[in-house]
């Protein structure tokens, strides 16, 4: 995530205090805090449920008029 490094770099290199940080990005101090405190490069990471798809059910026909 792009915002998650920028923090990082806003705070350990460019030397901000958590309420600039705050007032710039527009996130609470909370959730600054949160990604300071995590190891270095750990990302926050989204999963999405799998869910089946619309093609799913014609997938079979798909695939024999593809081949022949």
């Amino acid at each position: 995530m792009v915002m998650y490094a920028k923090i990082r770099r806003m705070y350990f290199r460019e030397k901000q205090s958590l309420s600039a940080i705050a007032r710039k990005t527009s996130l609470s101090r909370n959730t600054i805090k949160k990604w300071l405190r995590e190891p270095g490069g750990s990302e926050t990471k989204y999963r999405r449920n799998q869910t089946a798809k619309i093609v799913t059910a014609f997938e079979p026909w798909l695939l024999a008029c593809a081949q022949g």
